[in-house]
């Protein structure tokens, strides 16, 4: 499937106002490029906030992850212990899809009510995952930071450390480079400096300011579309 092939989204959520969908394979640099947008007046709704805010104790979805996995997978202060559940879910495919099941569609419900609360000139949404949960259909426009494997796997060591190997197979969990491509509608690739990170995105804003005008009604000037200074 292209981008252009994606259903609309069907989710009722905001009216006109355009949502996009920002994902890419892990070391990307997918929160650097959130932050640039936000810069220029974006509203981010990241779904890794959300992920956390939903496994605090006394949280629903916690309490259904509990009742799948069993008390193990809490920390001494009664939250989800993320680094047991990361574990857990990467040894066994069948976890990673039932713990899937629980939170992918509660951050979806609360991802949607963030978006229809936003009041700038377009929504953002982060999703890692976006292809792989199937929640492209949420988005107007899929946006995907792109960036070489051996980029990746270089910042993944600089920042985690370990050897090649652990990072070669974290890239090996994950959609593949080309099949998360097939899906984008726009590409910002991000393998050189911030300066040349920070004029890609300001072009891309651009054009997300000009869709989310054409998408009000009237063609009225869509709010808050801040334009990058001269780097």
């Amino acid at each position: 499937m292209t981008g252009a092939e994606r259903p609309r989204p069907t989710t009722p959520d905001g009216g006109d106002r355009l949502r996009v969908g920002l994902t890419g394979g892990i070391a990307s640099g997918k929160t650097t490029v959130a932050n640039l947008f936000a810069e220029l007046g974006a509203d981010i709704v990241d779904s890794d906030v959300i992920a956390r805010e939903l496994v605090v104790p006394g949280q629903p979805a916690l309490k259904h992850i509990v009742e799948a996995f069993g008390e193990a997978v809490l920390d001494p202060d009664g939250g989800l212990d993320r680094a047991a559940m990361r574990r857990l879910v990467f040894a066994e495919s069948e976890a990673r899809e039932r713990l899937e099941s629980i939170l992918h569609p509660a951050i979806g419900a609360e991802m949607m009510r963030r978006a229809a609360a936003a009041t700038g000139p377009y929504t953002m949404l982060v999703v890692p995952l976006l292809v792989e949960a199937r929640m492209t259909a949420l988005v107007h426009r899929v946006l995907v930071v792109d960036c070489p494997e051996d980029v990746q796997i270089a910042r993944i060591l600089a920042r985690d450390g370990g050897d090649r190997g652990d990072a070669e197979r974290i890239l090996a969990a994950q959609i593949g480079r080309r099949a998360r491509l097939a899906h984008a509608d726009d590409v910002i690739v991000n393998d050189g400096d911030r300066a040349s990170l920070s004029v890609a995105v300001g072009r891309q804003h651009a054009v997300y300011c000009s869709m989310a005008q054409d998408r009000r009604k009237g063609g009225s000037p869509a709010p808050h579309c801040r334009k990058r200074p001269a780097e």
